[in-house]
């Protein structure tokens, strides 16, 4: 089986417009990231300088063994730190509970509590399978409009850009993490994952599941009162 492989122009016209091409598909794959940095630039903070915010919102990250991973630990740490300086309220833990052996949710709810935020300041949405899921459902189920995001650095803009575009005010708070193999992996994959989010916030579809008006926030900040 004789497999033709494709040929290079010999010309030195068409090797540039080659070479043209090449750098336009590379300007047009970046032109997503860009936007995400430009759109996020001055909604970035720390938990030092973060506004009060009624509400705190941090992204599942993966369980090692049912407990959360290290990223995630950073993520509840910060929003602990956030709720003991009385800069939130409630927080919403949003993550995949798809099958019944894996709850991120429900892990992160244990891990806040054991690091002393209350049990009933903490509101689980159990459908948060990607960053617009949980933007979508943060404002839609449970009437959030206003947040700070916790996440990694790597992730935290496109969080903001996204929540933004659901219709939530946001600031990210973007914690430390360790640059290993997983650093390196979150960044390069968000370059990808800026396309996706692109596309998310100008055709905004419904989430994977949608489900009914759920009151948690609403009580979680009452019961503070």
């Amino acid at each position: 089986m004789n497999i033709r492989r494709p040929r290079l122009p010999r010309t030195r016209r068409g090797q540039r417009r080659l070479v043209q091409a090449l750098m336009a598909a590379c300007v047009l794959a970046l032109l997503p990231a860009t936007w995400l940095y430009v759109s996020t630039a001055d909604r970035l903070r720390t938990t030092a300088d973060a506004p009060r915010t009624e509400v705190a919102v941090v992204f599942g990250a993966g369980l090692w063994n049912g407990e959360p991973s290290p990223y995630l630990a950073h993520r509840l740490d910060a929003a602990a730190r956030l709720y003991r300086a009385g800069r939130i309220r409630a927080v919403l833990v949003t993550g995949d509970n798809s099958r019944e052996d894996y709850d991120e949710p429900d892990a992160m709810r244990a891990y806040l509590t054991r690091h002393g935020v209350p049990a009933g300041r903490i509101v689980s949405d159990y459908a948060g399978f990607d960053t617009w899921d949980s933007c979508v459902r943060a404002k839609r189920i449970f009437g959030v409009d206003r947040a700070l995001l916790i996440s990694q650095g790597f992730h935290i803009r496109r969080a903001v850009a996204l929540c933004e575009a659901a219709g939530v005010a946001s600031y990210g708070i973007g914690v430390d993490a360790k640059h290993d193999v997983t650093w390196y992996y979150g960044g390069t994959r968000e370059v990808f994952a800026a396309g996706k989010a692109a596309l998310d916030a100008v055709f905004r579809p419904d989430p994977r599941f949608l489900g009914p008006k759920e009151p948690g926030v609403a009580r979680a900040l009452a019961a503070g009162r």
